[in-house]
């Protein structure tokens, strides 16, 4: 599993981070970012639940 963005929906308003903060983070000009290649395995529970919690649905599954 790999994650992409769509970075015109995104507000980087870091629910995501809360969910799976081991896989994304918001550098210093609070834009997101997503740990390259696949997710580890103990954070595809995580990563899913900040997919569908993502309150803009910016965040999908690429791989």
């Amino acid at each position: 599993m790999e994650i992409g963005v769509d970075r015109s929906l995104c507000e980087a308003n870091a629910v995501c981070v809360g969910f799976a903060p081991d896989v994304f983070d918001l550098d210093d000009d609070e834009e997101l970012v997503i740990q390259p290649g696949p997710v580890p395995n103990d954070q595809v529970e995580r990563v899913s639940d900040a997919i569908k919690g993502c309150p803009k649905n910016a965040l999908f599954v690429t791989g």
